[in-house]
């Protein structure tokens, strides 16, 4: 029986989004962003095994640009997905590929001081049994604990902050604050925030004292279910062995896994995703996410790191190739963009990569993100989530 690997290369994206100009970082629109193109250009790229799948090819098509070092011929399946719905950022770009179109638009918080309605400041308060909360603006999650971490811990407030995706974030210290008593908190908070449209609450414990805060890999995200089914669902509904790599697990608030692999690096997720190709039950379908593009280095804008950490993942997806079993299909696409040449901290609204091997190569051309899921659905023998055509 086939099996089924939908990895997430997360923010990777190869430009070319036809609707970018309706998407801005710091008042500048995303028309040009081209995370993979901007790299390559800054530095030289070593991609043998995903250049070979075709990853030039792909960003050429969603583009009509040349990467430099990424000209291979492409020998496996290739092409290129423009994304529908109305967000860049992480549910709406999984929940696109897992063949579920976000069909709202997303509440975002503005930019001002404070950011917060006091009706969830109150919230907040009543939840944590604290007299008040630090932060209450847009942040970037590690300046805002060298900012406040010293006053949190003099007052016993958690820091509340969001960014230009659809999220409300707390970070509260481990031990001061306590770990089980920030996820009760996030877990409590979380339906009025979703019920607002207001796409995750995340929980962002750390460690450390005034001058080294750090943060932990106990990062909890409370999403917003999918308004529908989706591949996951269908196929767990189906009795199929379900696996989730990483993030995937609070991205689809757990619904349809059979199993969740978490770890605490990328490096750890590789493990597992190479562990899986060796022993996933036949009629599986694994879903991953390898988010340290992004966290680390998209955001933070580390060109340098970017490509450091592209090129070890090119030494993966060698490794996951050697693994395929007869009747296997894996994938490599991504959920939106991040490219770290571009002004502001947050993701950029780009077309992505369509990377895979298993079935004959050939190349597919322009497809949408519910495209990839109804693939990965018709090669598993299952039912379609409604969303999408099969390239396969």
């Amino acid at each position: 029986m086939t099996r089924a690997f939908l990895v997430v290369m997360d923010s990777v994206g190869i430009g070319g989004a036809p609707d970018a100009a309706r998407f801005f970082n710091d008042g500048v629109p995303d028309t040009g962003a081209n995370t993979v193109l901007h790299i390559a250009e800054a530095q030289p790229l070593r991609l043998l095994h995903l250049d070979r799948l075709g990853l030039g090819a792909a960003l050429r098509l969603a583009s009509g640009q040349e990467a430099p070092g990424l000209g291979a011929e492409p020998v496996g399946i290739w092409g290129a997905a423009t994304e529908i719905s109305p967000g860049k950022d992480t549910p709406s770009g999984h929940w696109e590929l897992a063949g579920v179109p976000v069909p709202w638009d997303w509440h975002y918080f503005p930019d001002t001081q404070p950011a917060f309605p006091p009706e969830i400041a109150a919230r907040v308060c009543e939840l944590a049994g604290t007299d008040g909360i630090l932060g209450n603006k847009h942040a970037s999650g590690t300046v805002i604990l060298d900012a406040l971490g010293a006053e949190h811990l003099r007052t016993g407030w958690p820091i509340c902050y969001t960014s230009a995706d659809s999220v409300f974030q707390i970070a509260a210290h481990e031990e001061a604050f306590g770990l089980d008593r920030l996820l009760q908190l996030c877990a409590d908070l979380a339906p009025m925030l979703h019920e607002m449209r207001v796409g995750r609450v995340i929980a962002r414990p750390f460690i450390g004292a005034d001058g080294d805060f750090r943060r932990t890999a106990n990062r909890r995200d409370y999403a917003i279910a999918p308004p529908s089914d989706t591949i996951l669902d269908i196929a767990h509904g189906a009795g199929r062995p379900t696996h989730a790599i990483g993030k995937i697990g609070d991205i689809f608030s757990h619904r349809g896994i059979g199993r969740l692999h978490k770890g605490r690096s990328d490096a750890d997720l590789a493990d597992h995703l190479l562990n899986l190709l060796d022993e996933a039950e036949p009629g599986s379908l694994t879903f991953a996410n390898f988010v340290e593009f992004d966290s680390l280095y998209g955001h933070r804008r580390d060109i340098s790191g970017y490509a450091t950490h592209l090129e070890w993942f090119d030494g993966i997806v060698g490794a996951a190739l050697d693994r395929l079993q007869p009747g296997d299909l894996i994938l490599f696409t991504a959920d939106h963009g991040n490219d770290p040449s571009w002004t502001g901290t947050d993701h950029t609204r780009e077309r992505v990569p369509v990377l895979g091997a298993g079935p004959a190569p050939r190349g597919i051309g322009q497809v949408g993100f519910s495209d990839i899921g109804a693939s990965v659905m018709a090669h598993l023998g299952l039912p379609p989530t409604g969303h999408g055509t099969s390239f396969l």
